[in-house]
């Protein structure tokens, strides 16, 4: 199976472009830049939205993972809004000139304010941008996928927990403090709870869900549990060895914060469970 990868490059790109090789499948690194993509991807460099015949122009891939993304972490960013046709107008270009599914990195941040397990059939209520626009990619690629009569994954992310400094999580962002010598890190209170995957087992299940075809549709890419983020914070510094700690209440609880949210991962667990058999 040949499977593009849009934006390879990026924090969550890079690793899950090495486990889809590792499945034996081929990919096809596109970006601006993917000098840091393995070398075993086929590397394209460039700007994906101007390609006018993206499935002729990546060498007819039979599935594309779009992970392209820009200001993810930058909830109410006014990118968000700007570049939705850009990616709108990707995916109705690839749909149409004969691929066989399309995947799309989704987002928590769709549901909105929501407590309890969320699965593929929660009703969505986003409240920042990057929800908002990502809700409505969600839906346009729905439509886009049954109009063409083709398969749509929509691989819905929740926290992801990185020991680097490179990514733009609070763990990135902790990880990166430490090794500049601050000794505190402004933190909320760390009562609402959240559900979290190390990067490693992310980009895993990633790949593990676009390299088969059983299972489509809205795949929560989660560990079905649900932990209090004070709690997972603190064993990431201690798993680290950082030399920091967290100021308790120096930054307010976002409002649209649920008190404790986690995906449903039946369908992970089931792709996962075919997989080994």
């Amino acid at each position: 199976m040949k499977i593009l990868v849009t934006g390879a490059n990026g924090f969550l790109g890079r690793g899950i472009v090495s486990e889809i090789i590792k499945t034996g499948n081929q990919v096809v690194a596109a970006g601006f830049k993917t000098d840091n993509v393995t070398n075993e991807a086929i590397h394209i460099d460039g700007n994906i939205f101007e390609v006018e015949n993206p499935y002729e122009y990546y060498g007819r891939p039979d599935v594309v993972l779009h992970l392209a993304y820009k200001d993810g972490f930058i909830l109410n960013s006014d990118a968000h809004v700007n570049n939705f046709s850009q990616h709108a107008n990707f995916i109705k270009k690839i749909a149409e000139s004969g691929i066989k599914r399309i995947a799309v990195m989704g987002t928590m941040h769709e549901i909105g304010f929501f407590e309890g397990s969320i699965d593929e059939n929660t009703p969505t209520n986003p409240m920042n941008f990057y929800g908002i626009v990502k809700d409505a990619l969600r839906n346009y690629t729905s439509l886009i996928a049954k109009n063409n009569n083709i398969e749509m994954q929509w691989l819905r992310a929740f926290y992801i927990v990185d020991g680097t400094a490179y990514g733009n999580s609070i763990f990135s962002k902790l990880y990166a403090a430490a090794e500049n010598g601050q000794k505190t890190f402004p933190f909320t209170t760390g009562k609402t709870q959240y559900d979290f995957l190390n990067y490693e087992d992310f980009a895993k299940y990633v790949a593990a869900a676009v390299t088969q075809e059983n299972i489509q549709g809205i795949i929560n890419i989660s560990s079905g549990e649900p932990m209090r983020l004070s709690e997972r914070v603190e064993k990431f510094i201690q798993e680290n060895k950082l030399n920091i700690k967290l100021e308790y209440g120096a930054f307010p609880d976002r409002p649209f914060d649920s008190k404790a949210i986690w995906g449903n991962n039946e369908k992970l667990q089931e792709i996962l469970k075919n997989q080994e058999a």
